[in-house]
């Protein structure tokens, strides 16, 4: 009786429907038929009995395979079958299962062919003996979880007689780590879960050695193991979140943007990586197609200014989209981009602005706005003035970055001109969609109304340049001008002048305060300043603060008041050989006056010259003049200079004229007339020494004179040692501080010993440079020694105040010591009460110690009526 199951070694068979045509299929040992190709349903009939049982088992494995692969194809067409269907074409269909098996079993028998060519035979006079490898074609399912190993198959050699005398041995891919077999009977077990997304398959070798020689009795031999796929990976959007933008108000259907999953799974085996997309969140405005992904609009108008953004949630599903697929989903937003369709408008139908009438030209009158709920080119604006009294007063302007609509002042205003102007303003989109241009014109007007305000205004001048010109010779005081200014405003009051002095330094011109008329303070010389611009002030008389400002532009008229001279100061020679009419200068004058017809110089010797008979002079009559040589044998030795004196007369009126003396000197030149030497002293220097020598024997004594100085110097500023010995008195010296000292290291100025000990017991010091005749007028010794721990401390004291102090000089600075501690011996050693005490001492020996003591015998010599008197 046949087993039923999926090809099972014996028979196989599964109930097919008694309505669908079954097609035979034979081969060598079977025969087998397809039953329900919707169903994918399979019977193998009948099997050739004589068959040995390995090779029953491996014509089972192979025809698994060939069905197994086949299944892909029949399911990939159930699709079609079904469309076929509908067509009436069934038998399409059928043809093309057929078609498949054929070339399956086909491939089964070309492959026995080749086997049984393949084995080896022996053959003897009695039997002929056969050996082939016998096993399945080795399929495992992946993700198995169970806890035992997952048995694969089995190796099979028909040398193995079952007494354990063959041993299997596998390697390759995974052998001893993934699959393990047992090498007595060759089954293959699967010890780890295998992902048929990692490895698809695995390639092993199999061998079979004799237990007891341990050598081959069959040939290594290669075989596969594959995975069989299943449904454990759910569909992914590897290039998810999304982000998409489709314009507003876009017809339904417009795509909007196509997302793809991807499936790991096998998709040439069953539906686990056929993907149908859906959409979980963004209805009703979005839908997808389920196939493509493709995402589009599904409702009109969709208006950005109502709703800019949608979060859509596309879900991707395996298994085309049947219960229990596995699925995945990604995030699309969706943003509406804009479109010009709102036209501007403005919030308001009038607007009013009061504006001062000094308002300086281009200043900003007022900025209006058009509202437009479309956003960047879509709400660029223009704006115009198409009506209104304000034509060339006032232009309107659009801001880019606010798109609003600036109104600037083009003219003065003036109050008492005209208080008020009304402009008609429009606003409109620069580039309309004419897609929307039935919702209404895309521009809106206004009215605009400005008050012009009155101010307080300065004094206006009636022109805004006064030019003048006056004579250099005109007397001081003498009118040059006026000018003239007024009050604007309807007050009129009266206006005071005045001249900025920062533009008339000199004080050249004043002007009268009322009148405004203008005079010459100080005489005018062209040459010196040939234009005087100066600045006219008028204010009003009420007040002072509003200033006007008028320009003058007063122009010197030049007289002949300037005698001609040389253009330049000429460096004239002269050769010892030159030869008489001989040309050696052309000279020209300047006049610093300029006057309307040009200069016209005229050139002479004078009277005094004109007999020399050693040069002449030529009038070319075009402002120029030339010196000619009368003779020739010029001499050096003789005389090396001459004075020509030179008689210049303009052509002014009057006429002024100049003498001017022209140097000529006599030089030695060579064949081209080029001068060499001019020096007559020359001729009379030593022979031996040149010109170069004296230079550097003058330097030579020059440099030794400066060391000289220089060591005289450095010595009479070097400092001496002020050393005092230890019998003199400290106090009584007197120390100059005419330079600078060196701080805390400079202990050359001071005895530092005696500073620093305070216990040194003074005696009595005599002066030393004078002898006073009375001896007890030295000063007395000090007998007691005052303890120092005060000073000390009190200099401690002071020297961590100063150490501490952040504010304080780190190096060298004055710190007062003001303490003279307590119980001093000397007491007061002020002289102000010497005067008022009860001494009868006797000063008048003062006078006698000569001139360096006279202040002090006036002091104290003299008695009290004469000291305050």
């Amino acid at each position: 009786m046949p087993t039923t199951g999926w090809l099972a070694p014996d028979a196989v068979e599964r109930a097919a429907s008694p309505q669908v045509p079954v097609t035979p299929f034979s081969g060598e040992g079977y025969s087998a038929v397809v039953t329900s190709p919707n169903r994918t349903l399979y019977k193998l009939s009948s099997l050739d009995s004589q068959l040995t049982p390995c090779r029953r088992q491996e014509l089972l494995s192979q025809l698994e395979l060939c069905l197994f692969s086949c299944q892909g194809f029949f399911l990939t067409q159930e699709k079609e079958r079904k469309k076929k269907m509908k067509l009436g074409k069934v038998e399409f269909c059928h043809f093309l299962q057929l078609i498949a098996l054929f070339l399956c079993f086909s491939g089964m028998s070309q492959a026995e062919l080749s086997r049984s060519r393949s084995r080896p035979y022996f053959q003897s006079g009695r039997s002929r003996t056969k050996r082939s490898w016998v096993w399945n074609q080795f399929f495992v399912l992946e993700e198995y979880m169970g806890s035992d190993p997952l048995y694969v198959g089995k190796l099979h050699s028909d040398v193995d007689k079952g007494d354990g005398s063959i041993k299997y041995i596998l390697s390759g891919e995974g052998a001893s780590s993934i699959f393990i077999i047992d090498e007595n009977t060759g089954d293959i077990h699967a010890t780890k879960r295998l992902d048929r997304e990692e490895q698809a398959y695995y390639t092993l070798r199999a061998r079979a050695l004799d237990r007891l020689t341990n050598k081959p009795v069959e040939p290594e031999s290669e075989f596969v193991i594959k995975i069989q796929d299943i449904n454990d990976n759910e569909p992914k959007f590897l290039d998810g979140p999304y982000t998409a933008g489709v314009p507003e108000m876009s017809p339904v259907g417009t795509s909007v943007v196509q997302v793809t999953a991807t499936d790991a799974d096998d998709p040439t085996y069953g539906n686990s990586a056929r993907v149908v997309y859906s959409i979980l969140q963004g209805q009703p405005y979005f839908s997808v197609e389920p196939k493509t992904g493709v995402i589009k609009t599904a409702l009109p108008n969709m208006d950005r200014e109502a709703k800019d953004q949608y979060l859509l949630v596309i879900q991707a599903k395996d298994m085309v989209g049947q219960n229990g697929g596995l699925s995945g989903t990604t995030s699309v937003t969706v943003t509406l981009t804009d479109v010009n369709d709102n036209p501007p408008r403005f919030p308001r139908r009038s607007y009013q602005y009061n504006v001062p009438e000094s308002l300086p030209v281009a200043s900003v009158v007022a900025r209006i706005k058009a509202a437009d709920a479309d956003i960047g080119a879509n709400a660029e604006m223009e704006y115009k003035i198409v009506d209104g009294d304000g034509f060339g007063i006032f232009k309107i302007s659009v801001d880019k970055d606010t798109q609003e609509g600036i109104i600037t002042i083009q003219k003065d205003l003036d109050f008492e001109a005209k208080t008020s102007y009304t402009l008609r303003i429009e606003a409109a989109n620069r580039d309309a969609d004419p897609r929307f241009l039935s919702l209404g014109p895309f521009s809106d007007t206004t009215t605009v109304k400005i008050i012009v305000e009155d101010v307080d205004e300065p004094p206006v001048f009636s022109s805004p340049l006064y030019p003048m010109e006056v004579s250099e010779a005109t007397q001081v005081g003498n009118i040059i001008g006026t000018v003239a200014a007024h009050d604007p405003d309807s007050s009129n009051s009266p206006v005071r002048y005045s001249i900025d002095r920062n533009t008339d330094l000199e004080r050249y011109f004043n002007i009268d305060a009322n009148s405004g008329v203008i005079t010459t303070a100080k005489s005018l010389d062209r040459e010196t300043n040939a234009v005087h611009n100066i600045t006219v002030l008028a204010m009003e008389s009420q007040n002072p603060s509003q200033i006007g400002r008028g320009f003058v532009a007063i122009s010197i008229l030049d007289i002949n008041d300037n005698a001609p001279e040389f253009a330049m100061e000429y460096e004239t020679t002269v050769c010892e050989n030159a030869q008489p009419g001989q040309v050696i200068q052309k000279i020209s004058a300047v006049d610093k006056d300029e006057p309307s017809n040009g200069h016209q110089f005229h050139f002479s010797l004078t009277m005094d010259a004109t007999n020399n008979h050693n040069f002449s002079l030529k009038d070319n009559k075009d402002n120029t003049a030339s010196i000619l040589t009368r003779r020739n044998g010029f001499r050096r030795q003789e005389q090396s200079v001459y004075y020509l004196p030179v008689f210049i007369v303009d052509s002014g009126s009057p006429s002024l004229s100049s003498t001017n003396t022209l140097t000529i000197r006599v030089c030695d030149c060579d064949a081209d007339g080029v001068a060499q030497t001019c020096n007559a002293e020359a001729y009379v220097l030593p022979a031996g020494l040149s010109t170069g020598a004296l230079i550097a024997i003058l330097a030579c004594v020059l440099t030794l004179l400066a060391l000289i100085l220089l060591i005289v110097t450095m010595r009479r500023r070097k400092k001496e040692p002020l050393i005092f010995d230890e019998e003199r008195d400290i106090r009584e010296n007197i120390v100059r501080y005419d330079d600078e000292g060196g701080g805390e290291e400079d202990t050359e100025a001071f005895d530092m010993a005696a500073l620093r000990n305070l216990n040194v017991l003074r005696d009595t010091k005599a002066r030393r440079d004078v002898t006073p005749e009375i001896q007890f007028l030295s000063r007395p010794t000090f007998k007691s020694i005052p303890d120092n721990v005060i000073f000390r401390e009190f200099i401690w004291e002071r020297l961590k105040e100063a150490d501490i102090d952040p504010c304080a000089p780190p190096y060298d600075s004055l710190q007062t010591y003001a303490f003279e501690g307590n119980g001093s011996v000397a007491e007061s050693l002020s002289s102000l009460d010497s005067v008022s005490s009860n001494s009868d001492q006797n000063y008048d020996y003062l006078s006698d110690w000569g001139p360096r003591f006279k202040r002090l015998a006036d002091m104290y010599g003299a008695g009290p009526e004469t000291l305050y008197s």
